[in-house]
C-alpha cells in the first residue's frame, strides 16, 4: 500500500513542548499530520483532531482526547487554557457560542453564553462612545464562558469536570511561555493596559514590554480555576470571585452587581441549517449575525458559477464583496436579541427573496453600505473532533484585545468590553428606522458576528469551522469554506491564501499587502474601492474528516496549531 500520510511543517516555530499540561521544555519544530496513517507505519488510523489559535490550547485539548476524553471535554480545556495564555482574545471574563455535534444522536446543538446587559444598563451611555477609562465599566457585559462550558461538559461530557479544568489552572500556577501572537499584540498594547496595575505587571514588567518566550504566571486565576473545578460555576458567579469582578467594573463606572452574575443563565439553542448540495451547514442562529450573513451567500452563490468565476479572481471577489454588503445591511437592519426581537429567519432567506438579492448583482457594479462601527477583535476559535465522530467548533471572546483593558486583580479575570457590540440610533438612521433591533437593553446580548459552523453529510460531521476577527469573521468563513468545498482545496492550501475582507466602516474591498496590480485594476474596474491592509482580519480554524481522511489545519494569521492522533 502506498504511503498517505502527508507531513506539513508548522508555521510556528513553537517554543517548547508541553510537558503534561503544565509547562514547556525546550523549542521544537512541530509537525502536522494532515491524512490517515497507513496500516504499514501505524497500527491505528488518526481518528481525533485539535485546531486552535494556541498551542498551548492544542497540546491541552489533544491530551484530553488521547486520555479518553470526548470532544466536549478537549474544548472545554481548550477554551480555558487559552483564556490563560491568550487573554487578548478570550477568558472567564468574557463569553461566546458553541456549535454540537453528537454522533450517535445525529444532532446539532448551540449553546449561547454571549455576555448580556446588567439589569441596570444604561442606554444613553453608548451614544457618546468612546467612553472615557474612568468610565469604560458601562461596557462590561455580564460574562457567560463559565456557565457555558460547564452546561456543555455536562451535557456532552465524559471526564469529571475538575479533571478538564485541571490543566489550566496548571498553566496559571506553574507558568508558560508567552506565544507569539500575543507578544505581537503587546508594544500597540502599552498605553492601554499601563492603566492597569495587575496587566501592566505581567506584560510591562519594570516598563518593558515582555518578550514572546518569557514565562508567565498568573496565581490569582489559578485560584479562581482551582474553585471553578471544585465548585463548578457557582465558584464564578457567587462569592469571592463575583465581589471582585463586580468591585472592579463598578469602580470603572459600570452598573454591574452581584445579582447580575448570579442571575446569568445560558440559552440552548436550534442551529441555522442551511441545505447545500449533499451536505447540511449548521452555523448559528441569532444573537449572532453571523450565521445569517454566510447562510445568505450560500443560498445566493451557485458553485458552477464560483468555479467558472475562477478562485480569487477580481470577478469572484467583487461577487462575494456584494453578497457580504447585503448581509451586512440585514444584520443591521432586523438582528437582535431573540429574547426581545422577532427574527424572520425563514424570511430573510426565502429562496425568492435570496434570487431578488442575487438579481440585483451586477459584476461590473458596486452597491455601498451604511456605515456600522462595531467590531469584535478580542476573539479565538477552536474545533474538536473526538473518536468516535463527535465535533465541538466553539468562539469565544472579551470583544477588543484585552476587552476594556482592565483585571479583576483579586480573581485573575480579564474583563470583556463586550457591551459595544450593542448598535446605537444613528446607524439605523439610513434605513428610515428610530431605533436598533440590537439596542441596549437589561439582559439583553448584543448581536455578534461569531460563526462556529460544522457541515454534516449522510449524518457525519464532515468539517468543523469557525474563525476570529470580528466583522471579518463572516468574511472569512465564508471564503474558506467556499475554497473547500467548491474549489476542493485541502484545509492548509485553503487557510495559506489571501482573503478580501469588506470593512464595516466604508464600503472599500480591503486585499493584504502584496495583491497582484492586476487584480487590483479588475476589482477598481467594476466599482471597488480597492484598500490595502499590512495583515488579514480574521484567522480561521479547520477540522476535515471526509474520505480524504481526517485533516486538521490552524490559521498562520494567528500562530496556531492544528494537531492530528
Amino acid at each position: 500500500m502506498k504511503l498517505a500520510v502527508q507531513w506539513r511543517q508548522s508555521r510556528e516555530i513553537v517554543r517548547g513542548w508541553l510537558a503534561g499540561a503544565a509547562g514547556w521544555s525546550a523549542p521544537a519544530v512541530v509537525l502536522l499530520a494532515l491524512a490517515a496513517a497507513t496500516p504499514e507505519l501505524s497500527a491505528r488510523v488518526p481518528s481525533m483532531a485539535v485546531s486552535a489559535e494556541s498551542p498551548h490550547a492544542a497540546r491541552a485539548a489533544l491530551a484530553v482526547l488521547k486520555s479518553g476524553g470526548n470532544a466536549a471535554d478537549a474544548m472545554v480545556t481548550a477554551v480555558l487554557v487559552s483564556g490563560v495564555t491568550q487573554p487578548t482574545s478570550s477568558g472567564l471574563g468574557g463569553g461566546g457560542f458553541a456549535m454540537v455535534w453528537d454522533a450517535k444522536a445525529r444532532k446539532s446543538t448551540v449553546i449561547d453564553f454571549r455576555e448580556m446587559a446588567p439589569a441596570a444598563v444604561d442606554a444613553h451611555s453608548f451614544e457618546g462612545r468612546p467612553l472615557s477609562k474612568e468610565m469604560r465599566g458601562h461596557m462590561t457585559g455580564v460574562p457567560g464562558e463559565a456557565r457555558g462550558l460547564f452546561a456543555l461538559h455536562q451535557r456532552f461530557g465524559s471526564m469529571k469536570w475538575k479533571d478538564v479544568v485541571a490543566p489550566a489552572r496548571k498553566l496559571a500556577s506553574s507558568g508558560y511561555f508567552l506565544g507569539e501572537h500575543v507578544a505581537q499584540v503587546l508594544p500597540g498594547m502599552r498605553a492601554k493596559l499601563f492603566g492597569d496595575p495587575a496587566l501592566k505587571a505581567r506584560y510591562f514588567l519594570r516598563g518593558s514590554v515582555t518578550r514572546q518566550g518569557a514565562r508567565l504566571k498568573n496565581p490569582a486565576l489559578a485560584k479562581t480555576l482551582e474553585r471553578l473545578g471544585i465548585e463548578g460555576p457557582r465558584a464564578f458567579y457567587e462569592g469571592p470571585v463575583a465581589r471582585d469582578i463586580v468591585q472592579r467594573v463598578r469602580g470603572l463606572g459600570g452598573p454591574m452587581t452581584e445579582k447580575d452574575l448570579a442571575n446569568y443563565r445560558v440559552e440552548i439553542r436550534e442551529a441555522l441549517a442551511v441545505p447545500w448540495g449533499d451536505r447540511t451547514v449548521y452555523s448559528m442562529p441569532p444573537p449572532s449575525a453571523g450565521g445569517l450573513m454566510l447562510a445568505e451567500a450560500l443560498k445566493m452563490l451557485d458553485p458552477v458559477q464560483l468555479r467558472a468565476l475562477g478562485h480569487n479572481t477580481g470577478a469572484y471577489q467583487h461577487l462575494l464583496a456584494e453578497v457580504m454588503r447585503g448581509a451586512i445591511a440585514d444584520r443591521i437592519r432586523f438582528l437582535g436579541d431573540p429574547k426581545f426581537e422577532t427574527v424572520d429567519m425563514a424570511g430573510l432567506l426565502a429562496p425568492a427573496r435570496m434570487q431578488k438579492r442575487r438579481a440585483r448583482i451586477s459584476l461590473t457594479r458596486t452597491h455601498g453600505i451604511p456605515r456600522f462601527d462595531g467590531e469584535e477583535h478580542g476573539t479565538a476559535h477552536m474545533v474538536t473532533r473526538d473518536a468516535g465522530g463527535n465535533m465541538v467548533s466553539l468562539t469565544a471572546t472579551v470583544n477588543r484585545a484585552f476587552g476594556i483593558r482592565a483585571e479583576a486583580a483579586a480573581s485573575g479575570v480579564v474583563l470583556n468590553d463586550e457591551l459595544d457590540d450593542f448598535s446605537s440610533r444613528s446607524w439605523v438612521v439610513p434605513f428610515g428606522m428610530k431605533q436598533s433591533p440590537n439596542r441596549p437593553r437589561p439582559g439583553a446580548r448584543p448581536v455578534s458576528s461569531m460563526t462556529p459552523t460544522i457541515v454534516v453529510r449522510d449524518g457525519k460531521a464532515v468539517l468543523g469551522i469557525g474563525g476570529s476577527g470580528g466583522m471579518s469573521i463572516a468574511t472569512g468563513v465564508t471564503q474558506t469554506l467556499l475554497s473547500l468545498l467548491v474549489f476542493e482545496m485541502s484545509p492548509t492550501e485553503t487557510l495559506q491564501a489571501p482573503r478580501m475582507r469588506i470593512p464595516t466602516r466604508n464600503s472599500y474591498i480591503r486585499l493584504i499587502a502584496g495583491a497582484a496590480p492586476a487584480l487590483i485594476a479588475d476589482l477598481e474596474s467594476r466599482g471597488e474601492i480597492v484598500s490595502i491592509q499590512k495583515r488579514d482580519g480574521s484567522a480561521v480554524q479547520i477540522i476535515s474528516a471526509d474520505e480524504r481522511g481526517l485533516r486538521a489545519a490552524a490559521d498562520p494569521r494567528k500562530h496556531g496549531l492544528a494537531l492530528v492522533y
